[in-house]
């Protein structure tokens, strides 16, 4: 069985081949069936042998848009008993859904 660990959007995924991650949005002209490629590798295994980055791999992890959209609402609430004090504020977080094709 072979899986790498990939860093993208300030977090790190344990991705193999066929598996389906969602991840923030990536700066670029997306759209769904576009194929992305993850450069940053911190590790790769492929069943024998273990490749670790010093910090990263020269080897890319490919894959496919699957879906786009946008996550639930997360609200934020502020409030201060006693003092008339309530903020609220809440924003949908964007996302990709990558089907990983080949490591």
């Amino acid at each position: 069985m072979s899986f790498a660990v990939i860093k993208t959007g300030g977090k790190q995924y344990l991705v193999s081949e066929g598996d389906t991650i969602t991840i923030e949005k990536m700066l670029g002209d997306f759209s769904v069936g576009s194929k992305v490629s993850f450069d940053e590798v911190l590790l790769r295994h492929d069943g024998n042998a273990t490749e670790i980055g010093k910090p990263t791999l020269s080897k890319n992890v490919e894959g496919e848009i699957v879906e786009m959209g946008k996550l639930p609402t997360i609200e934020v609430i502020k409030y201060r008993s006693k003092s008339r004090y309530f903020k609220k504020n809440g924003h949908r977080q964007p996302f990709f859904r990558v089907k990983i094709s080949s490591i």
